[in-house]
């Protein structure tokens, strides 16, 4: 169970049982290989994110949570985003292998060509299947506790641990 704190800053639509929440950068951000093009706003160590998480607990705006993703999912869709297209890539260029050895063609070319078209279609299957795993709960994040309330300003909410 990965956990994150955050605050809510909008709620979701009406009946949709959700609220968005503003995080920051945690230290397990650090270690991640996607840290530099992971979508936040602003930049640096300190950079925004902007979640839509199921609001199991009824936080309400302006309240300091506590976030929930599961380990499996997590790891599920980090298999699909890193390795997928690794795994498709390669049996592309091992088709492009064996099909260039039946039908005496140049193994490299066709080896490469097999292997870029299988890496491409692997994007398509991902945004296929991203699409169909968004509207699975267990894919979001869930608000698992309410931490205290922090008022609102007009101004961008100040998460925990960046204050001046």
């Amino acid at each position: 169970m990965a956990t994150e704190e955050g605050v809510v800053f909008k709620m979701g639509t009406d009946g949709s049982g959700t609220a968005w929440v503003k995080t920051t950068r945690s230290s397990a951000c650090a270690s991640c290989s996607s840290r530099d093009t992971c979508q936040g706003e602003g930049g640096g160590k300190d950079m925004e994110m902007k979640v839509e998480a199921i609001n199991t607990a009824d936080a309400r705006v302006g309240d300091r949570i506590v976030l929930n993703i599961q380990t499996s999912s997590l790891l599920k869709a980090t298999f699909l985003l890193y390795v997928f297209p690794i795994l498709a890539m390669i049996a592309g260029a091992v088709l492009g292998q064996t099909v260039a050895g039946m039908r005496s063609m140049d193994p490299s070319g066709l080896s490469a060509l097999f292997g870029f078209l299988f890496f491409g279609l692997a994007f398509i299957v991902i945004r296929i299947t991203g699409r169909r795993l968004s509207k699975n709960a267990s894919y979001k994040p869930e608000i698992i506790k309410v931490r205290g309330h922090q008022p609102l300003s007009t101004e961008a909410l100040v998460l925990p641990g960046t204050e001046a």
